[in-house]
Order: C-alpha cells, then sequence, then structure tokens
C-alpha cells in the first residue's frame, strides 16, 4: 500500500458514480492515478506538474489539492489532459488521502469551494 489510507467522502463518492456512468473506465483510472500521480507527487516529490496546491483557502492542515493531470481511458486522445479534476486533501503527518470532489471540467468550470471549507474549514481538524 503507497499511503497509510485512502478516503472517500460520501459527496465524493457520489460526484464519482455519476461520472462513470459517462466515463467508464474511470475505477481503473483513479486507481492508476493513485499508483502513478499521487505516488510522484507525495512519494517522490517529483513535481510534473500534475498537481497544485489549492492555498488561497484559508486552510493550512491538512494541504488541499487539484489533480490536472487525470488520465481517463474513456476520453480516447486526450491522455492526461482528459478534462477530469480530482479535488484531494492529504494529511502528511498520518499519510492520509482524503478524496473531496471529482468532476469534469466540460460540466464545471471549478471546485466546490464550500464543500471544502465545510470539511476542512474547522480549526481543529483532524483527518
Amino acid at each position: 500500500m503507497i499511503f497509510n489510507d485512502i478516503r472517500k467522502l460520501a459527496e465524493f463518492e457520489k460526484d464519482f458514480k455519476k461520472l462513470a456512468k459517462k466515463f467508464r473506465t474511470l475505477d481503473e483510472d483513479l486507481d492508476a492515478f493513485i499508483t502513478n500521480q499521487l505516488k510522484l507527487t507525495h512519494k517522490k516529490n517529483i513535481d510534473n506538474k500534475g498537481v497544485v496546491r489549492i492555498s488561497d483557502l484559508g486552510i493550512e492542515h491538512p494541504k488541499i489539492y487539484k489533480a490536472k493531470k487525470f488520465a481517463c481511458k474513456a476520453l480516447k486522445g486526450k491522455g492526461a489532459a482528459s478534462g477530469i479534476r480530482v479535488i484531494y486533501a492529504y494529511d502528511e503527518q498520518n499519510d492520509i488521502i482524503e478524496f473531496i470532489e471529482i468532476y469534469y471540467k466540460g460540466d464545471k468550470e471549478n471546485e466546490d469551494r464550500e464543500r471544502i471549507i465545510r470539511y476542512y474549514g474547522k480549526e481543529d481538524f483532524e483527518l
């Protein structure tokens, strides 16, 4: 296992199910994303510009990230620039990834900042 724990918010699961109807390979794509992109970013400290920290939320812990490189096999010919965005929190101390939101850029322009603040905006928050 790459990380101590990988969690998904209930709202992420709902987003995922909806998108999976449209993009049949999403389950497999998410697994590949974890093993490749997240491992590169958080374990090997290699920045391939695929993940950016969302730092203007006023949340210091855990760090919130937006993945811009997410390869989706169902979107043939697009590669990592598929337009699928994944928002997640990473708790470095406990080595926990928590998926917050997944969306297709063609359907929605930006992340749900209200959702992020609702879950992580508390001072004493622990993953």
